[in-house]
């Protein structure tokens, strides 16, 4: 540090630890294709991005609405950082609940049609949150095999038995609900799964938990602010009630282009969180201002509705061209279009040849995947255009 600024350090000279030496090592074959490494993004999200000096068609990221650097988002942040400051400060639980988050709660429960919201730092911790509060030792979480990580982590950490279903297949549910009779019963599922793209059979999820007197929670991150006639994501889409999902949750850093998440629910369960819930109660609040830009998100959301009828005219057309291509895609009709392409070294492969063509879509491989269906991720967002999916199939048709 000189002069009151910090400088990047220089790698020239330091001793690789027994990790790094491990994990370079593990280059070797095909060990390279599962790999991870981070590419630097230069700018703001969006359509095109400038990645590591590279102008690029992006097609993987989650901000499905195009609202990330959406002006109006940027200067409500903005505001909030002059009445609020940068930081929070403090646990919510002593004094870092803000007139900002009170105001965001109050507009997601009314968003959602629920008593009451409360705001978590990120989705994770969300999930943690409502798992371990519900749950431990002697009783069970059933969740599906495709749920995302913060789910099988929640519940492992709960102390509780975890039994995992078939995916999307409520009969296999139904068997393990009705073979596990003692203890708190939690079901949990994603509402569009992360990976494939599909949505959850809700309804006759919701109906077996009804049956087995099961609690029912709901990870709507991919799904709220874009699906269901109101955007309020895949309980609004089916058409079901609070008393049917009594525990949603979702995230802000998707179609809000933000940061966090919330569960909403009854006032019983919310004040059990705020009472019980460890993430909750020994956690920075998140920062106010990140507050005031996620409500004014969802004023977007509701003041410009065409951004949602947009996208799922893209996902339409892109639908189409792929077919056109027989590309192989999972069935999903949400902005996540999952190609397989089956082992990790054809979709690193693919990936990079995509790069070339100056388009960038990660390579997603094990263990965030079953082996033998690495694919590309393709994410199409409100902010794309016909010409940018145009270039994207032609890509595609040359690489695949």
């Amino acid at each position: 540090m000189t002069g009151g600024r910090l400088r990047a350090p220089r790698s020239a000279g330091i001793a690789i630890s027994g990790a790094q030496a491990f994990f370079r090592h593990g280059q070797r074959g095909g060990a390279a294709a599962v790999r991870r490494q981070r590419r630097i993004l230069e700018g703001s999200q969006g359509p095109v991005i400038q990645l590591q000096g590279q102008r690029v068609l992006n097609f993987c990221s989650n901000d499905y609405l195009g609202l990330a650097s959406h002006p109006a988002l940027a200067a409500a942040m903005k505001k909030g950082i002059d009445d609020y400051g940068v930081g929070s400060g403090a646990s919510s639980l002593v004094c870092g609940y803000s007139r900002a988050h009170t105001e965001l709660e109050q507009a997601l429960a009314a968003f959602t049609r629920r008593p009451r919201a409360l705001v978590f730092a990120n989705g994770y911790m969300a999930n943690q949150a409502l798992i371990s509060t519900w749950c431990g030792r002697g009783d069970t979480v059933f969740g599906d095999r495709l749920n995302h990580a913060s789910l099988i982590d929640a519940a492992r950490l709960s102390g509780a038995k975890l039994r995992r279903y078939r995916h999307a297949e409520p009969a296999s549910l139904e068997n393990l609900l009705d073979t596990t009779r003692t203890g708190m019963r939690l079901v949990c599922t994603d509402g569009v799964f992360s990976m494939d793209g599909d949505i959850a059979p809700l309804p006759p999820i919701a109906s077996l938990c009804r049956r087995y007197d099961a609690m029912l929670l709901v990870d709507d991150a991919h799904g709220f602010g874009v699906l269901g006639n109101g955007l309020g994501g895949i309980v609004d889409y089916y058409g079901l009630d609070a008393e049917a999902v009594p525990a949603l949750m979702a995230t802000f850093g998707k179609a809000l282009g933000v940061y966090g998440a919330f569960v909403a629910g009854d006032d019983a369960l919310i004040d059990r969180l705020v009472q019980a819930a460890r993430p909750y109660i020994y956690t920075t609040a998140l920062p106010p201002a990140l507050a005031c830009a996620a409500f004014r998100a969802l004023e977007l959301i509701l003041e410009e509705p065409w951004r949602a009828e947009l996208l799922q005219s893209l996902i339409r057309y892109f639908r189409q061209g792929a077919g056109h291509l027989d590309l192989p895609l999972k069935d999903s009709a949400t902005a996540i279009q999952p190609l397989v392409l089956g082992d990790a070294e054809a979709a690193v492969r693919a990936s990079r040849a995509l790069l070339e063509r100056d388009i960038y879509i990660a390579a997603i491989r094990p263990p965030t995947v079953p082996q033998g269906t690495s694919r590309l991720r393709i994410t199409l967002t409100a902010a794309h255009t016909e010409q940018h999916i145009d270039r994207l199939l032609d890509a595609l048709a040359a690489v695949i």
